[in-house]
């Protein structure tokens, strides 16, 4: 039971701070895919970085698990372009449509029934989908620890290049709604 409530509790923690971040907002939103409006994208590494660095030292400490699952190029591919559709067209991605959910955006309610009715479908054609989609492009398990041979060195090499994508955003996006 001490589970759910963690869960709960972090999942209103996350809720808050993305709200306060202005990720519950489509417009900050539609600003930040044209790079006019840094704080939601430097926020998405962010989060990133601090979620690879808890993992590391929950794993390092022999609490955490990961279960990575095989890569397939176009089952990925394709919820890649479904999941990128579904957010220019609403505004929200699936964390931030629960927010703005719970701020009361009506719009974002829409969003929510739609993201679900769309895995109510996948869900039904799972059976079909996966042997159809997924397992003539599936490359197996595929991390950056076995590419770099350390989960150290992947964790190290993600905060770099994750933290220089903080800095460039910063640096080099359009700064005009600071």
């Amino acid at each position: 039971m001490n589970e759910v409530w963690l869960g709960l509790g972090s999942g209103v923690a996350f809720g808050f701070i993305i709200q306060r971040v202005g990720a519950t907002n489509p417009q900050k939103m539609v600003l930040a895919h044209l790079m006019k409006e840094r704080h939601i994208p430097q926020f998405m590494l962010l989060v990133v970085m601090f979620a690879a660095v808890g993992l590391f030292g929950l794993e390092a400490a022999g609490i955490g698990i990961t279960r990575v699952l095989p890569t397939s190029l176009v089952a990925t591919g394709l919820g890649a372009v479904i999941f990128g559709v579904g957010w220019g067209l609403s505004g929200y991605c699936p964390g931030t449509c629960w927010a703005a959910v719970g701020e009361g955006r009506m719009d974002a309610v829409f969003a929510l029934l739609g993201g679900l009715a769309g895995t109510a479908l996948f869900a039904q054609l799972h059976e079909t989908l996966i042997p159809a989609l997924y397992m003539p492009t599936n490359l197996g398990q595929l991390t950056l620890t076995d590419w770099l041979g350390s989960p150290a060195l992947a964790l190290v090499g993600l905060l770099i290049l994750f933290g220089g994508g903080v800095f460039l955003i910063g640096k080099f996006w359009d700064t005009q709604n600071d």
